[in-house]
């Protein structure tokens, strides 16, 4: 029986697995599986914390979902920050930044990263960020080819402008695109990505 692949876009609020074993956390937490009838055996490439949105690889393709997680491929996110982002803080990303891990203390990967002239154009998400008198956001684009948990949040915070908002926008040569928050796509493969 063939393969089957679909694109994500993983709403605010939702959980990045399909069910939970927990009664009481199946009763309060968004799960995958609410969104889309997926086949058995679909599992999700990488994760995104409740808290993030954006573009999500689904496959029943092990092998797929080792090659995407390897540090050759860019996982590109946009992050929107508490206050108007420096070039320092732009350069400390791109140099790489300590955060914790569960091990202790992490060097992160030199990264590319830059300041997007204006916001960009995403669906509103359902829960206010904040209020406008808080002052100004800004927003920043982080492309990573390693996956520690929470990482990009933890990376703008070291760098002193805490994330509010964190959308991933790319996966490899995988673009989220026009897809809404909640929006599943079948697509024929996932490859190529690199060998």
């Amino acid at each position: 029986m063939p393969h089957r692949h679909f694109l994500l876009f993983k709403p605010f609020g939702y959980l990045s697995q399909f069910i939970s074993e927990d009664a009481r956390e199946a009763r309060k937490k968004k799960f995958l599986g609410a969104l889309h009838d997926f086949p058995e055996g679909t599992m999700s490439v990488g994760r995104l914390d409740e808290h993030s949105e954006g573009l999500l690889l689904l496959t029943t393709d092990g092998r797929v979902s080792e090659r995407v997680r390897r540090k050759d491929v860019e996982k590109e996110y946009y992050a929107q920050v508490d206050g108007l982002i420096t070039d320092e803080a732009v350069a400390l990303l791109q140099q790489g930044v300590e955060i914790s891990v569960p091990e202790g203390r992490y060097l992160t990967l030199p990264c590319a990263a830059f300041r997007l002239p204006a916001p960009p154009d995403l669906p509103p998400r359902p829960r206010k960020i904040r209020d406008d008198r808080h002052g100004p956001t800004s927003w920043v684009s982080i492309t990573v080819k390693e996956g520690k948990n929470r990482q990009v949040r933890k990376m703008t915070a070291a760098a002193g402008f805490p994330t509010l908002r964190l959308v991933r926008v790319r996966i490899g040569h995988i673009w989220l695109g026009d897809l809404q928050p909640g929006e599943v796509r079948e697509v024929p493969e996932l490859l190529p990505l690199p060998e």
